[in-house]
């Protein structure tokens, strides 16, 4: 029987902790904006026109013939 006592005291001390941590992210705003990053997704990133080196020597013929 004494051991029941024992789990029920560190269930409740466990409810407790994450209880309190619960609050303390919800103070701070980290639950505040919880729709944008589904939305974001779906939003195409901008197309960079700078286009890096790839490295083939017949895009460098073409640049220097030009």
């Amino acid at each position: 029987m004494d051991i029941l006592y024992l789990m029920i005291l560190c269930s409740v001390s466990l409810a407790v902790v994450f209880l309190v941590v619960f609050i303390v992210n919800a103070r701070k705003g980290q639950f505040e904006d919880d729709e944008s990053p589904a939305v974001r997704i779906l939003f195409e990133d901008e197309i960079k026109d700078d286009k890096k080196d790839s490295g083939d020597k017949n895009d460098k013929e073409e640049k220097r013939e030009i």
